[in-house]
């Protein structure tokens, strides 16, 4: 181990020490409650992006593992202790934005999806079957994206008949906006009765075709705000990755003046990006009682 990363080893420890009244609160109900916050904050956003037998407890773990190793990887290769910081706070970064990004993707498919689906549920409701039988027929009938979802819907109804319990399942299973909608719509229709679930469920299609639409050509126009976000946020860090390989500028920044100006650095390119990306954010649509 050289002596830069050996430095980088302890100054990310020093950070964490430092952040410890914040993370590790001294009583334990408030610990206990900062880990659940967090712990259901993770399971969100991996049942959002709808990747299997991943828990929050591996989502931190890999956290660490990257930090770890993006942190040690740039401590061997650039002898610069600001630098390593830095990429071992990124490297923790990675996987939630990773997932983030998972969530959205996978959002913006089911976006497509949910007009058709609610569109065969109206059919079928209207041909004289049930609610909970439409539902079960998208198992076999929807789109091949949704099948698996529903086909466990169909076993949970078919196992001990019962609805409601069922789409709490579907609705956390899915993890989707619109999923939300159609399970509260179809519930309250259970529950209060009446004849208009099919012109809801068709209203509610047109307007999450006609939302759809609107965000395609929206997100479209932002592209060129991203890409200029991340160009940005890239250039300045890259230029100094080149110019950290010579021993001058290494030992330069690894004065008390340099971390300082490349900390001030790294501090000022996040806000900028941040800045950057939430200009040209498009607001998202909550989910319902999730």
């Amino acid at each position: 181990m050289t002596l830069a990363s050996g430095l980088g080893i302890v100054l990310g420890l020093g950070l964490l020490l430092t952040l410890a009244p914040w993370t590790f609160p001294r009583h334990l109900g408030a610990r206990t409650s900062t880990w659940v916050r967090l712990s259901a904050r993770l399971d969100r956003l991996v049942a959002e992006s709808a990747v299997r037998g991943l828990t929050s407890t591996h989502v931190l773990a890999l956290a660490v593992v990257i930090a770890v190793g993006a942190g040690w990887l740039i401590a061997a290769t650039l002898p610069i202790i600001a630098v390593s910081v830095a990429a071992a706070t990124v490297g923790a970064a990675l996987p939630l934005a990773v997932l983030r990004w998972r969530g959205r993707a996978r959002r913006k498919a089911l976006r497509q999806l949910w007009p058709d689906v609610l569109e065969q549920l109206v059919a079928v409701i209207r041909s004289g079957s049930t609610v909970g039988d439409a539902l079960c027929a998208l198992a076999e009938n929807g789109p091949d994206a949704l099948r698996p979802a529903f086909r466990i819907f169909t076993t949970d109804v078919e196992r001990d008949g019962r609805l409601m319990p069922a789409l709490d399942a579907l609705k956390t299973r899915l993890a989707d906006p619109v999923a939300d909608q159609l399970v509260e719509t179809v519930r309250v229709a259970r529950e209060v009765g009446g004849s208009e679930l099919p012109a809801i469920l068709r209203s509610l299609s047109s307007q999450v075709r006609a939302e759809a639409a609107v965000r395609a050509e929206a997100e479209a126009r932002r592209s060129w705000v991203v890409s200029a976000a991340r160009l940005g946020v890239i250039a300045p860090w890259v230029v100094l990755l080149l110019l950290g390989s010579r021993p001058e500028v290494a030992e330069a920044y690894n004065t008390p003046a340099g971390v300082g100006v490349l900390s001030t650095g790294f501090v000022l390119t996040f806000i900028a990006y941040r800045l950057m990306i939430r200009v040209g954010r498009l607001p998202q649509e909550g989910r319902w009682f999730a």
